[in-house]
């Protein structure tokens, strides 16, 4: 299991962490995002889908729809379980079905129901910083050699500003 911290000063840069996560994530792979309302959640997915070719427009939040299912060069499953009252009613949304399913899934405020998602699945946890900042921990339980051989370069690459120093 290893851990990497990103720090996101910008919408370019939570852009660039998704197209990075839209390729390292093999299909199936769950992710748990937590972090405050208004953390970014929902913008991360955007950020993957983007990478996936799915319209920006198409991502949206499935607080009420509680499950969106996006289609471009790959699936993408992203939940939403702030108001699934107990595991009763996450079994009753099935969930636990889209585990095996060859899609990337997102489930946001997954650490509410931990214990029914995979064990082994990424974790991002989101903190909301001062000037719209954002602090990414994700914590790979999945053993992604990308992760764990995560290297400089890649840093530079994230945590670029995207201009060109003129």
């Amino acid at each position: 299991m290893g851990t990497v911290e990103f720090m996101a000063r910008n919408e370019a840069d939570t852009d660039r962490l998704g197209a990075i996560l839209a390729q390292w994530l093999p299909d199936g792979a769950t992710v748990c995002l937590s972090g405050t309302l208004g953390a970014g959640k929902t913008r991360l997915v955007q950020a993957v889908a983007r990478a996936c070719q799915v319209p920006l427009d198409q991502v949206v939040s499935p607080t009420f729809t509680l499950c969106n299912e996006y289609r471009g060069t790959r699936r993408i499953d992203h939940f939403d379980v702030y108001r699934v009252r107990d595991e009763d009613e996450l079994l009753e949304l099935g969930l636990d079905e889209y585990f095996d399913a060859p899609s990337l899934t997102f489930v946001e405020w997954g650490e509410r129901y931990a214990n029914q998602l995979p064990d082994a699945r990424v974790d991002i946890q989101i903190e909301l910083l001062e000037h719209d900042q954002r602090l990414f921990r994700i914590v790979d339980r999945i053993g992604l050699a990308e992760l764990s051989d995560f290297n400089q370069s890649d840093r530079a690459d994230l945590e670029s500003d995207g201009s060109d120093g003129s």
